[in-house]
């Protein structure tokens, strides 16, 4: 115990003034009590031991007029399963008293000790009967004298949810397939996602190639149906717990898992590889890009942070992006112009939508703004509502529109950023859905109108330049 030749002396210099207070026990019969220093290093700081326990505790450190104490945790009794041949059970169990059956009539105490035997059998014979006479007597009662009374009769529509809770194998039948594959792809989200990046192609300063319009969108849709296929495929248990999600194919059974993660490969792989061959390497860059950041960033960070919704935004914004790189095989100031658009419109459209949603989202273990951060969420979709003022007005000074852009976009941007300050002010269901459903006109007339005033970019001669596909071509120096 003692490791140093100061320990030994201080511990012994203890033991003796313990014996010499164990001596005059009725003087010290206080202070015996109390704790007793043994090594003393600096007035504000030394270890005592605690009297009469020493073995039992640790140190204890003294630091001015605090004392504090800490001793060896006792460990918690295991609860273990008792020995079958434990011998102090088995005496137990042979104290127990036998419990002999009672006799139905009384008779002479003294009988015969020969028919005893006989007495016992007889009273099992008449409980038996007595018992089967009751079974009878209750199967009358309940009017089923043919069935014993515990047996219940299964209905048919007992029988039919049986059988359904039972692993099967899974038969689809061909012409469901096509509504299967358009919820499965989510048919609406990739025709607005086909339709920004439509207008991203038109919005570039070149002259308009239909064929490269057409393979550039037939990529771009195929990418969006294979993102939100493997997004489905991610979120099944969860969307089970969404009303607004419940009758997705994958959590209504519809489909095998497999198969969905088959469509989706036959979709994304042809698709990337449409927008990376026929029409240029950029392209098909950010659409690969696009269905990883939707697929293995925003899917799993919508369980886990709000920056689903700036990661989300992100996503939203790439396919115009993808549109102007087809058609122009670069990235320039317009392209990102575009994309600041989808950016800033996503913000009042989902924070509107999310908002009606919330008992949704929150049963789903989504991490929204309208769940955890109600008041960011309504200052979010009025900021960026406003901001859609200001890229409006940067659209001429980038040369991608005229100066009639921003002011005959000024009324629609005007009323979506009214319609956002009422839903910051009031924060109610009627203000969210009024935002939302105006949030869905008000871009496609916003690019409506930024395609009637774009500015055509032309060369030294005064030609339009020509649009850019694979190989590319550049004009001779």
């Amino acid at each position: 115990m003692y490791k140093t030749p100061c320990s030994r002396l201080s511990g012994f210099v203890g033991v003796s003034v313990k014996q010499k207070l164990a001596r005059n026990v009725p003087r010290c019969n206080q202070i015996a009590r109390s704790l007793i220093q043994l090594h003393r290093r600096d007035p504000s700081n030394w270890l005592t031991y605690q009297h009469f326990n020493f073995l039992k505790r640790q140190y204890v450190s003294k630091n001015t007029s605090e004392l504090h104490q800490r001793a060896i945790p006792k460990q918690a009794p295991v609860l273990t399963i008792v020995d079958e041949r434990d011998d102090s059970v088995e005496r137990q169990v042979e104290q127990v008293p036998t419990i002999s059956p009672a006799a139905t009539d009384t008779g002479p105490q003294a009988e015969d000790a020969t028919h005893k035997p006989q007495d016992k059998l007889s009273i099992l014979k008449s409980t038996a009967e007595n018992a089967a006479a009751q079974n009878v007597s209750v199967s009358h009662m309940t009017g089923t004298p043919d069935e014993p009374p515990h047996v219940q009769v299964e209905t048919e529509e007992e029988k039919q949810a049986r059988l359904d809770r039972q692993w099967k194998q899974l038969k689809v039948d061909r012409a469901d397939l096509p509504d299967i594959y358009a919820r499965l792809s989510k048919i609406k989200l990739t025709a607005l996602v086909v339709t920004t990046a439509a207008a991203g192609f038109a919005m570039a300063p070149v002259p308009f190639d239909s064929v490269m319009f057409f393979v550039s969108s037939l990529g771009t849709g195929l990418a969006s149906c294979a993102a939100n296929s493997i997004n489905q495929y991610f979120e099944v248990p969860f969307d089970s717990n969404m009303n607004r999600t419940k009758n997705r194919p994958l959590v209504r059974g519809q489909i095998s898992p497999l198969h969905a993660v088959s469509f989706a490969l036959a979709c994304g792989v042809p698709g990337v590889a449409l927008l990376t061959l026929a029409v240029n390497p950029l392209t098909g860059f950010l659409g690969a890009l696009n269905i990883f950041l939707y697929t293995c960033c925003y899917t799993p960070l919508k369980r886990l942070s709000i920056t689903n919704t700036w990661v989300g935004a992100v996503v939203g914004a790439i396919p115009p992006v993808m549109g102007w790189t087809a058609a122009t095989g670069c990235l320039e100031p317009g392209a990102l112009l575009l994309g600041g658009f989808l950016y800033s419109w996503q913000f009042p459209h989902f924070n509107a939508l999310s908002w009606n949603l919330r008992e949704d989202y929150s049963r789903g273990g989504y991490r929204m703004m309208s769940v955890t951060h109600p008041a960011m969420c309504k200052r979010v979709a009025l900021r960026h509502s406003l901001g859609l003022i200001g890229l409006s007005t940067l659209a001429p000074v980038l040369d991608v529109t005229t100066w009639t852009f921003p002011i005959i976009s000024l009324p629609i941007n005007l009323y979506i950023s009214y319609l956002a300050f009422r839903f910051y002010h009031k924060g109610d269901r009627s203000s969210a859905r009024k935002l939302f459903f105006c949030s869905l006109w008000h871009l496609p007339m916003l690019l409506l109108l930024a395609l009637t005033c774009k500015k055509y970019s032309r060369n030294q001669e005064g030609a339009a330049l020509p649009p850019a596909s694979l190989p590319l071509t550049f004009p001779a120096s």
